[in-house]
């Protein structure tokens, strides 16, 4: 077995190089983006489960199919109201929030 390249770094190790280590300013930045990243992918996958199309899925909540592309390619503009519009009202699903400490 080949031993690995001591210069090969974790992404770990490079998101703390790159972008401080966590609790830095800019290591939150880096964590809420790839939060509101999530929401917009888990919003596609779901309403693509259901087999429903953007503009279908923005009728159903009285919204246009531009705003559902735009949330889910960047789940960052979206209101906790809206959010629970499109998983209850639109996709009837249930919206679960955590905290972490």
């Amino acid at each position: 077995m080949e031993a690995i390249n001591k210069n090969t770094k974790s992404w770990s190790e490079i998101k703390d190089k790159v972008y401080g280590k966590k609790g830095t300013e800019k290591r939150n930045q880096l964590e809420r983006e790839v939060e509101t990243l999530k929401i917009g992918l888990l919003l596609r996958q779901a309403r693509e489960a259901k087999n429903m199309t953007q503009e279908e899925l923005a009728k159903v909540i009285d919204k246009k199919r531009t705003y559902i592309s735009r949330v889910e390619n960047d789940g960052s503009n979206i209101t906790l109201k809206t959010l629970f519009e499109i998983v209850e009202k639109g996709l009837g699903g249930k919206v679960t929030i955590g905290i972490n400490l």
